[in-house]
């Protein structure tokens, strides 16, 4: 279904998401991988900060127009969009959702503070839990509550990024934490742009990963039996998300510091082998929440 673009994006990215393919049947595997190219694409648009803005805005709409062009049967001019339209078609995929996650990177383009925690839900929402609610059509499912899994799965997954990445983004002036958060715990935002760790701000930290948690645990809780199985490649990448959480908390939060937390290979093959486990087996293992 895909061809080489889709693939070389993928591969090049060693995304923990794009790990999770590896489960899934041959033609699952390709359609998330032309959906997965996709979304780095535009994304990397939004990221490419030595272009002006005006000119990422104008490149990120020609996506939004050529997405559309895949979603309404014309032809689309993007090789990654070509090879997305096929997938657009067998699974439905709706171009509102592709919108939604334009808008999403579109942020980034304008908005580097967040005034709280509704505000930055609704960026976390565009930017990973469409990409969910996009996935879980190609993965497929019978119960309606498996959208509310992806909602929450995805935000759990986004929060866990922030997280992450507090210290490369200061760098680059931005700052995901929400300023009535910064507040509560008396952070300023000059103190993570300069990268200043303390007491406070591993206060907060901790408090971004109790969000975080608190996603994880609804989407564990909002999976329905009847869809575990085919949920296979989600769940392992809340399992592997969860474990990269765990780790910056066991670790005391050294978001700030020049080195990313980072799971180690080992750790990735024993998730990797235990979905599959669950997948041939079917016995519903908790892995994170």
């Amino acid at each position: 279904m895909t061809t080489g673009a889709s693939e070389q994006i993928t591969q090049r990215s060693g995304s923990n998401l794009a790990l999770a393919f590896v489960v899934l049947p041959k033609e699952k595997r390709s359609a998330m991988t032309a959906l997965y190219a996709f979304c780095r694409e535009v994304d990397d648009v939004a990221d490419e900060e030595t272009a002006p803005v005006a000119d990422r805005r104008a490149r990120l709409a020609a996506w939004r127009e050529d997405v559309r062009r895949a979603c309404d049967g014309g032809s689309p001019e993007f090789p990654v969009n070509r090879e997305l339209q096929p997938v657009i078609e067998r699974f439905h995929l709706p171009f509102t959702l592709f919108d939604e996650l334009i808008k999403g990177v579109e942020m980034d383009l304008d908005q580097t503070r967040y005034p709280d925690n509704a505000a930055l839900d609704a960026y976390c929402y565009r930017v990973a839990s469409v990409v969910g609610l996009l996935s879980i059509e190609i993965f497929g499912y019978s119960d309606p509550r498996c959208r509310v899994y992806a909602e929450a799965l995805g935000k759990a997954l986004q929060l866990t990024n922030i997280l992450r990445d507090v210290g490369d983004d200061a760098v680059r002036g931005r700052i995901y934490l929400s300023e009535a958060e910064l507040a509560r715990f008396g952070v300023s935002p000059d103190e993570i742009l300069r990268r200043e760790d303390s007491d406070r701000f591993r206060r907060l930290a901790a408090s971004v990963a109790a969000r975080a948690r608190g996603f994880y645990t609804i989407a564990k809780n909002s999976l329905p039996d009847a869809d575990r199985k085919s949920m296979v490649a989600a769940e392992l990448m809340g399992s592997v998300y969860w474990t990269l959480l765990r780790k910056i908390e066991d670790s005391g939060f050294p978001v700030l510091a020049d080195r990313r937390t980072r799971i180690h290979r080992f750790q990735k093959i024993w998730l990797i082998l235990l979905a599959w486990f669950r997948v041939k087996t079917g016995i519903p293992i908790a892995t994170y929440g």
